[in-house]
């Protein structure tokens, strides 16, 4: 497995749509390894999510980080999606705080829909439907966006919490507790 160089904003690949993931695709050797050399990717950079696109791939495949237990039982559990598609579950909005892995050292509020279904492909192909909830929606929804060209400071309806990581530690990282 191999650790995937991370495109930047300002990349042009960030702000195009992915394309379809043929059912040939899927099984190929070289499918397979770009799903674990994107996992191992994300690990490596303690991401809990990434997309095709920011690994320099036009294709419409993610990896969904489910976080399981808390402190040091803390596990992140690993969902590659595959032609992923959400629908809202109700009309509950959040707001919370996003990063991206594609702009490093900045976060910054983002509204999103608190649930959502998802519809995709596993790794192997085989249909798959979850209805997700909480941080985890929140997840699948901003690596999705990736697979449309999005990037979370899109979605922002006000650039003033726009912030580097080291002013979000002092000054944000505590505010909702």
């Amino acid at each position: 497995m191999s650790i995937l160089k991370v495109a930047r904003m300002g990349h042009p690949v960030l702000r195009e749509r992915a394309r379809r993931v043929e059912p040939t695709e899927i099984k190929s050797p070289a499918f397979q390894k770009l799903v674990d050399d994107m996992i191992e990717t994300m690990r490596e950079y303690d991401g809990i999510g990434l997309a095709a696109p920011q690994v320099h791939e036009k294709i419409r495949l993610a990896i969904i980080g489910i976080e399981d237990g808390e402190g040091r039982e803390r596990h992140i559990r690993v969902l590659p999606v595959i032609n992923p598609e959400l629908t809202p579950i109700g009309r509950d909005t959040a707001e919370d705080w996003e990063g991206c892995l594609s702009l490093p050292n900045l976060r910054g509020r983002v509204v999103r829909p608190d649930r959502v279904q998802l519809r995709a492909l596993d790794r192997r192909g085989n249909r798959i439907e979850l209805d997700l909830e909480g941080y985890t929606a929140r997840v699948a929804q901003h690596e999705i966006d990736h697979l449309d060209g999005v990037l979370f400071i899109d979605r922002m309806k006000s650039l003033e919490t726009l912030t580097f990581m080291d002013e979000f530690a002092k000054h944000w990282a505590h505010q909702d507790d």
